[in-house]
């Protein structure tokens, strides 16, 4: 029985009603001695609060999406076949575009959000530089099939979820499909494809996004192996132009992390909530080692980059919670790398689902500002939108202006 499916959920309520009736149906009709109707009763005490429990896990679980199947509850699975040290540059001196074209066959995707607007495709794929070996869900934009668009290659945004999290977190809980498809129709924001990989790749470990020999390549699955996995099977633009990547909690991070350290393999990131140093994250393999640390926390590889790197930057937190590291990158930052920090007032809820999804439209139509594709065909001006957050002053000197430089 699947953890996410109603199966569950609709035993699990009726496990609870059972629960409760049983103590008023048989508290005074325990038989026995005294010792086993207090058993009895104990038992079904217990048995009242775990089932209570489980419900309520499950309902804040299917909410937020935080674990996919039993696997990844339980800490049993393990999507890493190999591990090889891929070196500093993360591909073990592989040319990968030198490498076979990677042919997938994909099926629809199952679960909340799943079938909206088109639907997501997903399809389980075996890293060949990685070693990783696991799922990856591909979302088309409404003008995909368009025959406007027949000859047109569309840009990349990569959805990384928190931890833990699922990679169908983007389209299920924070909606992101259903809330941007309208407005790509309406030529608001860019048509970008979507694509959302597995990130919770070992048991019970966070990966932190990092290449850690022995354990896992998580940095080249996502920036390497899913990238020419997509531009292989669909009519996406090539990196680093045609590719951005986004992230909330965990994932926030990942996106910035990514970004700064790849500037040849992605031109922008979205960080909502996100940390620098790795060692935020309880249990991140990217925090083992000062080496490791400092290999992948943004702020360090930034302040340590020979050139600044030609990336965009989306930053929003709140006091607390992202605010402080974005200011910090804003401050570490130097032309031409650009920073939007983007302040949200604790009014706007906690750490959770709620905080982020109204934030996913303002994120992409600043995208879609940074991304456009000046030979796509478009009804009307790409808008924007503050969703009611505001806009920090960057301490480079960048601004938020509505006619901000493009670099191709």
């Amino acid at each position: 029985m699947s953890l996410t499916g109603t199966p569950f959920l609709v035993t699990l309520g009726v496990l609870c009603a059972v629960a409760v009736a049983l103590p008023l149906a048989l508290w005074s009709r325990v038989p026995g001695p005294r010792a086993a109707r207090a058993a009895a009763r104990l038992a079904m005490l217990l048995f009242a609060q775990a089932t209570a429990v489980a419900l309520v896990f499950t309902l804040v679980n299917n909410s937020n999406q935080l674990y996919d199947n039993w696997d990844d509850l339980l800490g049993t699975g393990d999507h890493v076949r190999t591990a090889a040290d891929l070196g500093t540059s993360g591909t073990g001196g592989i040319a990968v575009e030198t490498l076979p074209r990677v042919r997938q066959t994909f099926e629809p995707g199952r679960g909340p959000g799943m079938r909206a607007e088109g639907g997501v495709l997903v399809t389980r794929l075996d890293g060949r530089v990685s070693g990783v070996h696991a799922e990856v869900n591909v979302w088309l934009p409404p003008q995909y099939d368009d025959p406007a668009y027949r000859e047109h290659r569309f840009p990349v945004v990569e959805l990384l979820p928190g931890y833990p999290g699922s990679s169908k977190a983007w389209f299920g809980s924070m909606d992101a499909t259903e809330q941007l498809a309208p407005l790509m129709r309406a030529g608001r924001i860019e048509p970008f494809i979507l694509v959302s990989p597995r990130t919770n790749l070992l048991p019970g470990a966070d990966t932190g996004c990092a290449n850690v020999a022995g354990r896992v390549n998580a940095d080249t699955w996502l920036s390497v192996d899913v990238p020419k996995m997509v531009t292989d099977n669909f009519r996406a633009l090539p990196a680093p132009d045609g590719w951005a990547v986004a992230g909330y909690s965990a994932g926030a991070h990942c996106a910035a992390k990514l970004a700064v350290a790849h500037p040849d393999r992605y031109r922008a990131a979205v960080s909502l909530s996100g940390y620098n140093d790795p060692a935020a994250e309880a249990g991140s393999l990217a925090s083992r080692t000062p080496a490791l640390r400092a290999a992948n926390d943004p702020y360090v590889l930034l302040t340590r980059s020979p050139a600044p790197p030609p990336i965009a930057l989306y930053l929003s937190g709140q006091p607390g919670d992202g605010y402080e590291a974005a200011q910090a990158l804003d401050r570490a930052a130097r032309p031409p790398t650009r920073v939007d920090v983007v302040f949200v007032p604790g009014s706007a809820g906690g750490h959770t689902m709620a905080l982020w999804k109204p934030q996913v439209v303002p994120a992409f139509q600043w995208l879609s500002e940074v991304m456009a594709a000046e030979d796509a065909p478009r009804t009307t001006p790409l808008a924007r939108s503050s969703a009611g957050s505001t806009h920090a002053e960057p301490a480079s000197g960048t601004a938020w202006p509505a006619a901000a430089a493009r670099r191709p």
